[in-house]
């Protein structure tokens, strides 16, 4: 073989094996290093009812979860189908462009002591393999992403990451929030429900950006 088409087919393979190992790990080491146990990540979601709720709460981000640190692995607890822990590199993979961002507590080193974390992550426990609330209701029965970080920060810390919010107070004017609304209430839209959007909590002046690439 031709010393030069040698070279070439190496190259390629170099190449390629670069690219796989970025699909794979989606974020970079230096970004790990900042990483802390309660930190909370967004990204933009891929299903079906992302663009919907873009358009309702005008925000770019439409799913997040808690970030903990176990055995030396980072996991973000997040309320999917259903609530569950996910790898953060798989997390991250599930998530357009793999853009995500993360935020903390500005105060999180008084706040988030290790008995917290730990009170916090046992409490998280109590909705593990509850089902994803395609409602956006505010019982515990069913529970959507936003809602889970709300409430365990809530509950534990006695922070509100976010103002709630009406239904009636999001954007429900556009044909793809009308139907969303139309196939999961019909003619009996809940408008006075509490809502925690994403949104509210990515703005919140409590949190700062650690991460964002």
């Amino acid at each position: 073989m031709p010393k030069i088409l040698l070279l070439v087919l190496l190259g390629l393979v170099a190449s390629l094996s670069i690219i796989s190992y970025q699909k794979v790990n989606p974020i970079k080491e230096e970004a790990i290093q900042k990483i802390q146990s309660g930190d909370i990540i967004f990204h933009i979601s891929l299903s079906g009812q992302g663009k919907a709720i873009q358009l309702a709460t005008k925000s770019k981000y439409t799913h997040c979860g808690i970030i903990y640190e176990e055995n030396g692995q980072f996991w973000v607890y997040e309320a999917i189908q259903p609530v569950q822990k996910t790898p953060l590199k798989e997390w991250i993979q599930r998530g357009d462009k793999q853009h995500y961002v993360i935020k903390r507590l500005k105060n999180a080193s008084q706040v988030l002591t290790p008995d917290i974390l730990k009170q916090m992550k046992e409490y998280g426990k109590t909705f593990q393999g509850r089902n994803y609330d395609i409602y956006f209701s505010w019982t515990d029965e069913r529970i959507y992403c936003s809602e889970l970080v709300w409430k365990i920060y809530n509950k534990i810390t006695g922070i509100q990451i976010g103002t709630l919010q009406k239904l009636r107070e999001f954007d429900l004017t556009s044909p793809e929030v009308k139907q969303k609304m139309k196939e999961r209430y019909g003619n009996n839209i809940p408008l006075d429900e509490d809502v925690i959007s994403p949104a509210r909590m990515f703005n919140s002046e409590l949190l700062t950006t650690i991460v964002s690439n």
